[in-house]
């Protein structure tokens, strides 16, 4: 269940690291090696993404990592389009919990949680700010609860911007300077041949949290109605 499906294996686009003499970069890659899922890496890093679930018939997403290993998941099992929906990491530990908001009025909403706590206020929260009219171009801010929550090494926005396209399934995260800290477009094999729709890659600038970056791209899911 912890590797990648044969169709979906690819190489990482990062070379990897080479080995330091020091002791303490020793022992950082065996840390390393032990966890497949960092919450940040000081490396540029690809993940493949399958915009389906890994429980048969469900609805969801399943992340993988350059070693074809499980990283990230979402099973909505029967119900596409949740109002609630849970990323996971490859044991079933909730990471981030991501809920729509209704409120009269106003423009629906996604609150994400970290991990399952709602006793404290949301990690984040994601709204849609404009559409082209007869298009499929979306945008949307999302905000953070608070500025002190750091989702990366040695920066902070309290705020970002997700621009892209709902039909090509592709966007980019963008920080309040302007620069782009993740990326999902359709994947292609290393033969360049465009593979499925529903099999994207996603590219994260490094020192930034994977996690956070990862449910963003389930809210994508969410209001393209792809999950």
């Amino acid at each position: 269940m912890g590797k990648i499906h044969p169709g979906l294996s690819s190489s990482s686009s990062s070379s990897s690291s080479s080995s330091s003499s020091s002791s303490s970069s020793s022992s950082s890659s065996s840390s390393s090696s032990s966890s497949p899922t960092p919450s940040s890496s000081f490396e540029k890093i690809t993940f493949t993404v399958w915009m389906k679930s890994l429980v048969l018939r469900g609805n969801g997403l399943t992340v993988y990592n350059s070693e074809g290993q499980v990283v990230y998941r979402i099973d909505n099992y029967d119900t596409k389009c949740s109002h609630e929906v849970c990323l996971m990491d490859l044991h079933g530990k909730v990471l981030c919990t991501l809920i729509e908001r209704n409120m009269v009025g106003m423009l629906k909403h996604w609150d994400g949680y970290k991990y399952d706590d709602r006793s404290k206020k949301a990690w984040f929260e994601v709204r849609k700010i404009w559409k082209h009219f007869g298009g499929d171009h979306f945008a949307c801010i999302v905000k953070m609860g608070s500025c002190d929550h750091r989702v990366a090494v040695d920066a902070q926005s309290c705020w970002y911007r997700m621009e892209g396209s709902a039909e090509k399934s592709e966007f980019k995260i963008i920080d309040e300077q302007g620069s782009v800290v993740a990326e999902v477009k359709r994947k292609q094999s290393d033969s360049g041949v465009m593979l499925g729709d529903d099999v994207l890659s996603l590219v994260v600038e490094p020192r930034f949290d994977h996690s956070f970056i990862a449910s963003l791209l389930a809210v994508f899911g969410l209001i393209t109605h792809k999950i």
